[in-house]
């Protein structure tokens, strides 16, 4: 499954987002795309101040402070869905 997360240099939230996505790998097969948002004007102006985005299959799962069980809960829906 592809995930995107939209972070932005110097951002400890970001880093703790990309933390808690790596351990849910070890869980479920997941694809990770860091996407800087400073480097694309429109998603700069989407996410400034949502920033860290976690983004699944196109839509916005959690953003900010950044839940694990929030992103499992979602995944195991998800892979339930397809199994």
């Amino acid at each position: 499954m592809h995930v995107n997360l939209y972070t932005r240099t110097v951002c400890p939230l970001c880093d703790k987002a990309k933390e808690e996505l790596l351990d849910l790998t070890n869980e479920f097969p997941l694809v990770i795309h860091e996407i800087d948002i400073y480097e694309d004007d429109e998603l700069l102006e989407k996410y400034q101040l949502m920033i860290p985005v976690i983004e699944i299959d196109g839509k916005e799962v959690d953003y900010g402070m950044v839940a694990k069980e929030t992103i499992r809960d979602y995944l195991m829906l998800k892979f339930s869905n397809i199994y």
